[in-house]
This record gives structure tokens, sequence and C-alpha cells, in this order.
């Protein structure tokens, strides 16, 4: 086994024509192999063409063995090929006249951006929005009082109100439904209610949609469209266990309203949470934190009669039949307790912010509640206020909203937190 080298010195042409001329000769020839090595005058390869002036270096090895890669057939003739066509028409780079510049851009039509005038908002960020809810002795709402008509007190202290103190404002609602066990059988009276509830509301609020089990999934974010919304309620689907406090400290804290517009949270649910997440107090200080309304739909009613109902059928057998049952029945006691419960803790929720609770007696009147609560927030005042003290040191400031009238009914959150 035999090998023989050699290392020539030339310019950057020659030594081209002569590597192509080699491969010719080898592929024509017995040798097994030649392998070319074209390389400035350093040792290794690169693929930068060197400076003007030096030359290459080209390195021949002519080896009999035949582990090395033969060139393929033709190989020559289309390296030949290439040269030719790279080298037609080429003058040195001294000659050549500069690259014309290239040809301006064309010009764009500068349109004018559509911005939707819920994107840019001018507040000021000193002022509180208080959502004000006011009913006669008969629960009827009053919808024509003035400026003059409220006093607001913040930690005791009686706060002024400006000329600009009440002002049209727009709701984003966030659509909560607990899609749990207890409600799954009646999701399709939900889903009527639901988009009943968003046709009442006005051209300029929002609505979005999220399910809670035992996943809290967000179906539709902030929408207008009706259809959007259709198409979100048909994928609420049925599941299991009960996140109540989880879905309320998202939905308060994460699904953030217009920085103009009043936050609110209608939720159905029986408000029994299964305990593998957040807690209720958790829940009840994010939706103070983010001053959201929540209206609770409750259907504790529903489950108490058929909870009762079943308890006192179990209870009406024999001794002996009691005995046998006695497992269910302090099941059911149980689930009496936890709906009494719950119901306390709803109604802290909705006290503290300022909404209420529905209690239905059957699910066919969904419909009927949920358009009671968009009447609601159409006649809800929008009242705003520059608190005189003007530390932002996150402390809870408890608020009290009174009218010139007693016998009149107000409702409004107990406080905020001012970031």
């Amino acid at each position: 086994m035999g090998k023989t080298s050699r290392m020539f010195g030339m310019s950057t042409p020659q030594a081209l024509l002569i590597a192509l001329s080699i491969i010719s000769l080898a592929w024509s020839s017995a040798l097994p192999s030649v392998a070319i090595t074209l390389r400035p005058t350093c040792r290794s390869v690169t693929r930068s063409v060197p400076p003007r002036g030096s030359g290459w270096v080209l390195g021949v090895e002519a080896s009999s063995d035949a582990a090395t890669h033969p060139l393929p057939r033709g190989g020559a003739d289309l390296m030949t090929l290439a040269l030719e066509q790279s080298t037609v028409g080429q003058v040195s780079p001294s000659h050549q006249d500069p690259p014309p510049p290239p040809p301006p851009p064309p010009p764009q039509n500068k349109l004018e951006e559509e911005i939707d005038p819920d994107d840019v908002i001018s507040v000021n960020t000193s002022e509180v929005l208080l959502p004000v809810t006011v009913r006669n002795q008969d629960g009827q709402f009053i919808n024509n009082l003035t400026r003059k008509d409220f006093r607001v007190f913040e930690n005791g202290i009686e706060q002024p109100l400006s000329d600009l103190s009440l002002r049209q404002a727009p709701v984003d609602v966030v659509l909560l439904v607990d899609a749990s066990s207890s409600v799954a059988e009646n999701l399709d009276d939900f889903r009527r209610a639901a988009e009943g509830f968003a046709a009442h509301l006005s051209p300029d609020d929002r609505v979005s949609l999220i399910q809670f089990d035992d996943r809290v999934l967000l179906l539709q974010d902030w929408t207008r469209s009706l259809v959007q919304l259709r198409r979100a309620l048909r994928r609420v689907a049925p599941g299991m266990f009960t996140r109540f406090n989880d879905a309320m400290l998202l939905a308060a804290r994460d699904q953030v309203p217009r920085g103009n517009a009043r936050h609110a949270i209608i939720v159905l649910t029986d408000g029994i949470d299964s305990g593998r997440g957040a807690t209720f107090e958790a829940a009840l200080r994010a939706a103070l934190q983010s001053q959201t309304t929540v209206y609770v739909v409750s259907n504790s009613e529903i489950e108490r009669a058929k909870k009762e109902a079943e308890l006192a059928a179990l209870l009406s057998g024999s001794s002996s039949a009691v005995r046998f049952n006695q497992l269910k029945i302090d099941d059911l006691r149980l689930g009496l307790e936890a709906l009494a419960a719950s119901e306390r803790n709803l109604a802290q929720l909705t006290t503290a912010t300022g909404g209420r609770v529905y209690r239905p007696m059957s699910f066919n009147d969904l419909e009927k509640v949920y358009r009671e609560v968009a009447d609601e927030l159409r006649h809800q005042y929008a009242l705003y206020y520059s608190p005189l003290n003007k530390k932002r040191d996150g402390a809870f400031r408890r608020v009290r909203v009174e009218t010139t009238d007693p016998r009149q009914r107000v409702s409004a959150r107990i406080g905020y937190f001012l970031q």
C-alpha cells in the first residue's frame, strides 16, 4: 500500500485548474482515490477567499487505499463546468462598478389606525369607583338621584363629592357557572338564562364565561358578541367536584375589566367548596381587592328541598329500615349543614361586595333571575370620589354610602384596598 504526497504553491486560478485536471486524470487512471486539498498558506481549510495577492497551497495525495471516498462519475466534468460558469464575465474587484443603489421602498399609505375608545382611557388614578344600587321600601329601583342625594364615608370620615361624581359607566360581567354534579343535570337551563342575560345588557357592556368543577376553565374571554357567547355556552360540560373558591379568586383577580368599567361576577352555584384549593377568605379578599360586585344565583334552596324530602322518606320507615339507612341519613344531614354554612358564606360575599344573593326555587326560574340581575346593573349608580387620605399603603379602607332619605336601602361594597 503506497502513498504519494505533493505540495505546490501557486496563484488561485492556477491551483483551481490543476486541481480539476488531477481529478479528471485520477478518474480515468488506475488510482483508487485522490485526495486534493486547496487551502491558503495556513493549515486550516476555510470557505473564505484569501487576501488579494496571496496564493493557495495545493496538496495532492494519491493513495491505493480503497477506504477513501472516490469521486462520483462525472464529477470532473461537473466541476469544470461550474468553474467555467463562475468565471465567465467576471472582472477584477478593483474594476467593478459600484452596485446600483436599492430602489426606494414603495410609498406606504398612512391609514389612520382604528382605536377602540375602551383601549384609551383618561382617568384620575386617585379616584375610587363605587357601584351603588338604591331601592325603596318595596324593593323597587330608584334611578332619579343626584350627587347631592349621596354621602360617602371612608373610615368614618365623610368624603367630598364633585359635580362629576355620578357618571355613566359600562359593566364587564363574568358569567361563572358551577358545572359540578349538583348543577350538571340543569346546564341547559343555565345556557338559556345566560343567553337571555347577555341580551338584556347595554351595547357597551361585555361578558366572559368561566366554568368550574374540579377545574376552572375560561371558555370565553371578554366579548360583546352574543354569537360568541352562544358558542361558548355549548362547550360547558358537567364535572364532579366544586372548586368554588378557586373560581371566585381567579375570576376576580385575573379576569381584569376595562379601566372605566364596573366589574361584576354572576355565579350559579350552591357555594359548597370541595376544600381542595383556595380558602373562602382568599376569594373574598380577591373580590374586594379587584373592586368586584358579586351576584350569586344560589341553587341551595333547590338542593335543600331535595335533601329534606329524601331524608324525610328515609326517616319515615321502620326502625330497622332507619338503622339500615343510617349512613345515608347521616350523609344527608351533613349535606344540609354544608348548605347552611355555604349560604352564610354567600351572604357575606355578596354583602361585602355590594351584590346580592338570589335563591330561585326551581331551575325553571333562572331566566327570570338573570333578567333581574341585568336590570339591576342597568340601574346602578357609578359614584366616583377622591379620598382625602392620599396614602397608598395597601391597607383596607372601610366605606359606607348613605342617601339623604333614610328609608332608602343602599347596596355598595364595604370597602377597598388602595394599592
